[in-house]
């Protein structure tokens, strides 16, 4: 794990920039909201391909929706509250019963929007974009994470709704090394007492509480999900196996997330325990990033804890 700290927006940013200079076909669209989601690179570098839809998400989604009918790689960005919430239902009808290839890359996500406070803290949109049949979702890691998933949409057929974080994190993968595969886990780390299973900036968090466990003779193996829809059946159910006990940890609601994918597949196929690490049902409040995490149980020293109390009853 690098010290090097990278927030997903920025590596959102960056690979638009990228991956531009080698695609004519790349378009992208925002909200009024460049600073934030980082698309102000790419107007910067190619603003004959960016559109500012101002402060209209449903009218952004109606736009991409139509360009995408062109042949045209569409990334609409705003924040994840207006993106999944306020535009659900064009995203709905005008992406997904359609079918087109719209990448909805959605920041600010999660609790640790911090300050902006429980209106702009979306923690429901995964669960929001679960329910859209043929929405892929992505929540990617770290810089390298995503700049792959980047780089991966654009020769994948259909919607995609990518969920990307303001909080800067660790790089945990090695950028030569790395490969990504859209609807595939990873284990980070073997272990057959407990399995934790992570999402976006929580997996980092689930290897620094594996290896403290590792201290008190707890071997936890820890899974990336990046894919949360379609998840990757085959390696949670091959842990639910082989450790008979699933942590799942994300900043997101516990209702609808990564616990309940998680849960509804080993429910059908090889029943286990499932912890769900998560915020709990609740809104968020006004607050510093990383205080606030603290404060709904998205730390270190939660996942830590929970795990104990996990396989101490196992």
């Amino acid at each position: 794990m690098s010290e090097k700290k990278i927030a997903t927006r920025d590596s959102y940013g960056a690979a638009l920039v990228e991956f531009a200079g080698q695609d004519e076909d790349i378009i992208v669209l925002d909200a009024d909201l460049g600073a934030a989601t980082k698309t102000g690179m790419f107007r910067k570098a190619y603003p004959e391909r960016f559109i500012n839809c101002g402060i209209a998400e449903c009218d952004l989604m109606g736009v991409a929706a139509g360009l995408a009918t062109t042949g045209k790689k569409v990334f609409a960005s705003s924040f994840a509250m207006f993106a999944a919430g306020r535009a659900f239902e064009i995203i709905r009808n005008s992406i997904g019963y359609p079918h087109l290839k719209v990448n909805i890359c959605a920041t600010h996500a999660g609790i640790s929007v911090g300050e902006d406070g429980a209106t702009h803290q979306c923690c429901e949109d995964i669960a929001l974009m679960r329910t859209i049949p043929g929405m892929t979702i992505i929540n990617p890691s770290d810089d390298v994470e995503t700049k792959a998933a980047i780089k991966a949409l654009l020769t994948y057929d259909g919607p995609a709704y990518v969920r990307l974080g303001r909080l800067p994190v660790p790089v945990l993968n090695d950028n030569d090394e790395y490969k990504f595969e859209i609807g595939k886990g990873i284990e980070l780390k073997s272990g057959n007492d407990v399995t934790i299973v992570a999402t976006g900036l929580m997996v980092y968090m689930a290897l620094e509480a594996a290896n403290e466990l590792q201290k008190d003779g707890i071997n936890a193996r820890v899974i990336n999900i990046h894919t949360i829809k379609p998840i990757d059946k085959e390696i949670i159910i091959k842990a639910a196996k082989e450790t008979g006990l699933l942590v799942t940890v994300e900043e997101h609601n516990i209702i609808g997330g990564l616990g309940g994918a998680v849960s509804e597949t080993v429910c059908e196929e090889y029943p286990v325990k499932v912890v769900k690490i998560g915020v709990n049902d609740t809104f968020g409040m006004s607050g510093p990033a990383l205080e606030l995490l603290k404060k709904y149980g998205l730390s270190t020293e939660n996942i830590i804890q929970t795990v104990k109390k996990a396989v101490k009853s196992k």
